[in-house]
């Protein structure tokens, strides 16, 4: 296949999303599909076409300003898309690239399929913009609608989005490196770092440091943790808006900044207790990375961790929105941690039930369906490898 795939973000940013895209595009290439990778310049970069990379002009986003936004004319579209002819467009991102892309692709009649990846309509409510969640979820719904295919992460945001409007939705999942994140990183000495002995409760955080996330929560947590085990320790792995702000409100609480590679592999194993308070992420990819790292994982009832985590089985669940019970669940998981062992033991073997290759050979077959159909209607055909 030829694909045309358009994303606003991507490394050497580090989030869920460019680490996703990123292992997506690089799965196409390996299985001889041409990639046509379309996303914003960054810091550094300029822009310009060249092989399989198209660089547009790029602008930080408002509040998020380490992330950009992309844009190319309708015209600067199309003449990439007559050049390189895709047999489909795939939209990682539903920002002003994304939208462009759909609407070029679908007055050429090229197939698209789409990304649900980021709840951003619900960011709204976390930004005093509140009013705005209509809007965003009906110009969302307006770029999905118009893909022949989307995909979704999970069952229960297809149903979500389904109820929503949301038209032509399939589950394709997510998967961890099983490898990279392992009990096997443990390290006594990255413990001792952080103050913590053999027998010291290390609680972790690993995750954008914005507002959406309620990363504050978790550590409300910790603190009536603490009151019965003052010696708890709180590990923030990660970058955003909020570091100064929590930084300042929680001194004692071990701040690394972004990590990457066996630095972060060694915090999720070095951990005991995984914190996930966010409601407004798709999925959670940090959910699968703590249970195969083998940790106790606390979570709302949403996302990956409604999907991967049977309470008091393999992690604990809490109600969405219970902020008590979320804190009261942390200090109950801290009180019995030495009697989880069987219970990190499931969560690491749940977690390698997924499988990369499995998911994105999945979505990669998808994709040729639809190009095939695509092929058929216009009489020729389509290579799948």
């Amino acid at each position: 296949m030829r694909i045309a795939y358009v994303t606003e973000t991507y490394p050497p940013e580090i989030n869920g999303v460019a680490l996703t895209v990123a292992r997506t595009v690089a799965y196409l290439r390996a299985h001889g599909h041409r990639v046509d990778l379309i996303r914003p310049c960054q810091r550094g970069e300029f822009r310009g076409e060249g092989g399989q990379q198209w660089l547009t002009w790029g602008c930080p986003i408002p509040m998020y300003s380490d992330l950009r936004f992309g844009w190319a004319s309708p015209a600067a579209m199309r003449r990439r898309f007559e050049r390189d002819r895709p047999d489909l467009v795939h939209v990682a991102t539903p920002g002003p690239l994304g939208h462009v892309a759909v609407r070029v692709a679908r007055s050429m009649g090229l197939p698209v399929t789409a990304d649900f990846r980021t709840n951003f309509h619900r960011y709204s409510r976390y930004y005093g913009l509140g009013w705005g969640e209509r809007f965003i979820q009906r110009l969302l719904r307006m770029l999905h609608n118009a893909a022949d295919l989307n995909f979704v992460p999970t069952e229960s945001l297809r149903a979500e989005l389904g109820s929503g409007g949301f038209e032509r939705l399939t589950v394709v999942g997510r998967g961890v490196d099983a490898t990279q994140f392992s009990p096997r990183w443990r390290s006594q000495a990255l413990r001792d770092a952080w103050h913590a002995d053999a027998h010291t409760p290390v609680l972790l955080y690993v995750g954008r440091l914005a507002a959406e996330k309620q990363v504050d929560l978790a550590l409300q947590a910790w603190a009536q943790v603490r009151t019965l085990h003052p010696e708890a320790r709180m590990v923030v792995v990660g970058d955003g808006p909020q570091r100064r702000q929590l930084q300042q409100r929680w001194p004692e609480a071990v701040f690394t900044g972004v990590l990457q590679g066996e630095a972060l592999s060694q915090a999720y194993a070095s951990a005991d207790v995984f914190l996930f308070p966010s409601l407004s992420d798709t999925f959670g990819n940090v959910t699968l990375e703590a249970m195969a790292s083998g940790l106790c994982v606390v979570a709302f009832d949403v996302a990956a961790a409604s999907a991967l985590i049977e309470h008091a089985l393999n992690g604990f669940l809490v109600v969405p929105g219970d902020a008590q019970g979320f804190c009261r669940t942390t200090a109950q998981a801290v009180n019995c941690l030495e009697e989880l062992e069987a219970l990190r033991i499931l969560a690491r073997g749940r977690a390698r039930l997924t499988d990369w290759h499995a998911v994105l050979r999945s979505q990669e077959l998808q994709m040729a369906a639809l190009t095939e159909q695509a092929g058929a209607s216009h009489g020729h055909a389509v290579c799948m490898v």
